[in-house]
């Protein structure tokens, strides 16, 4: 008997734990929520997020560090 072990590298289905956590932010915030309907990608929320001071989510996980492709995904659902 085989026992084929498979490692989850996932973090609450996203990618990473910084994934996760800028997508909850968004998701989750009235304020970066309104912000992500009004950007065309993910590149634009960030660049309206550093001309605001605001290079991190509010508990600290960099909005750079996030999965482009994902995020990108993500702000088309929104």
């Amino acid at each position: 008997m085989t026992l084929a072990t498979e490692t989850d590298t996932t973090y609450n289905g996203w990618t990473d734990y910084e994934t996760w956590n800028a997508a909850l932010w968004i998701g989750g915030d009235e304020g970066f929520y309104n912000v992500a309907r009004e950007c065309r990608d993910y590149i634009q929320f960030m660049d309206i997020m550093r001309e605001v001071g605001s290079d991190k989510t509010p508990d600290g996980a960099r909005w750079d560090d996030a999965d482009l492709d994902e995020m990108n995904e993500m702000m088309q659902d929104l």
